[in-house]
């Protein structure tokens, strides 16, 4: 029992439909109705409603929801995570778009700056098995020598432009999937986000997968071995086939779930304990607070899902590698356990955790930056 009506003045109304829709707010953002019941009755007279809204500075939801949605902002080179969720206000004025822009700019700027340890990171995946001795020094030492500083950056270039493609799909998608999971004006759960998310970001890896592929060939390749994208794609159709733009798929699409999922809860979990325990005077949490919340979700959801992402790296370069057996995702599993034991599966992880500190700082300077460009309204 929400409202004791007998004790509400006559000049107060509320329907059935605002009650259902108050109590889900509440139990979605963790607050407890007890909060409201300053006497205990546990019913809420027009006094206590009245004095927990006067004295509470969050008037409007929103307010939460705007501070601590997971934001576009924030790129750590890997797209899995669930897309953001934009208001029908920000729909109908335009403000979605400009979100997304400043996102894609953000995330290219991010990712170039932190590209050399990408690279690293792919080297000692595909490498790190024939020797123990590459590490992180050995392994910037060994890419400066054979293709000098520039060759740091290679492949790159594939890794932006799939920014542009990939955010437009999956946020068409999810658009999609939350429409066919939920009922006309039922609100989305985190269930149903979750799903839509999911299956928004598998449609989207669908669609760019063959640039995952041709960005793993160009950062394990050799200098000249390519001279660009179009070359890349070329001789991968013209000796392999079609289907080699899509080896390593299958990993990948496993790998969606735990990323998505476990950064989801990870960071409903940290915001809930947010809001419970800090959130007396205000609901916003600051700078650091937002981008460490994300930063930790982000790396629990990369841990869960990194030996995954090695096989599917693995099956993407296997073909450039001398020697080497065409395995299947269970066979990869199989050799690397019996030849390099569990810690095989977390090769190149260092230099993975390395690049996530940076990459979330710097995507959030540029992505207020350039909503501030646009003109992204704040309220």
């Amino acid at each position: 029992k929400i409202i004791n009506t007998n004790r509400v003045s006559p000049h107060f109304k509320i329907h059935y439909e605002d009650i259902r829709f108050l109590s889900w707010l509440i139990k979605f953002w963790g607050t407890q109705i007890i909060d409201i019941d300053a006497d205990g009755t546990m019913t809420v007279d027009w006094n206590e409603w009245r004095d927990y809204f006067l004295f509470n500075p969050v008037t409007d939801i929103e307010e939460i929801i705007r501070f601590w949605k997971h934001s576009t902002g924030i790129d750590i080179g890997d797209s899995l995570t669930i897309p953001d969720e934009f208001t029908e206000d920000e729909k109908k004025s335009g403000q979605w778009w400009r979100q997304l822009l400043a996102g894609g700019i953000a995330g290219a700027v991010s990712r170039t700056s932190t590209a050399p340890l990408d690279r690293l990171k792919i080297m000692m995946q595909v490498h790190g098995s024939k020797s123990d001795k590459m590490n992180i020094f050995g392994g910037f030492r060994q890419m400066v020598k054979e293709g000098g500083i520039r060759s740091l950056w290679r492949g790159n270039g594939t890794n932006v432009i799939k920014i542009a493609p990939e955010t437009a799909v999956k946020f068409w998608a999810y658009e999609q999937y939350k429409k066919l999971l939920t009922e006309e004006g039922q609100q989305v759960g985190t269930f149903e986000r979750f799903i839509s998310g999911s299956m928004a970001g598998a449609t989207a890896q669908t669609f760019i997968y063959p640039m995952e592929v041709m960005k793993t060939r160009l950062a394990v390749g050799k200098t000249g071995q390519y001279s660009g994208i179009y070359d890349c794609a070329k001789k991968i159709l013209k000796h392999e086939g079609l289907g080699a733009f899509y080896k390593g798929y299958v990993p990948n699409l496993l790998g969606i779930i735990p990323y998505a999922g476990i950064d989801l809860a990870v960071y409903e979990l940290l915001k809930s304990y947010w809001l419970d325990n800090f959130a007396k005077d205000s609901v916003n949490p600051g700078v650091m607070v937002l981008l460490g919340c994300g930063a930790l979700s982000s790396t629990c959801g990369q841990l869960a899902s990194y030996p995954l992402a090695l096989v599917r790296t693995r099956m993407q370069a296997q073909a450039m590698l001398e020697g080497s057996p065409q395995l299947n995702m269970v066979g990869l599993f199989r050799r690397i356990i019996s030849k390099e034991g569990i810690p095989g599966l977390y090769r190149g992880i260092t230099p993975n955790f390395m690049k996530v500190l940076p990459a979330v700082g710097i995507s959030y300077v540029v992505y207020e930056n350039m909503k501030q460009t646009l003109g992204v309204t704040q309220k």
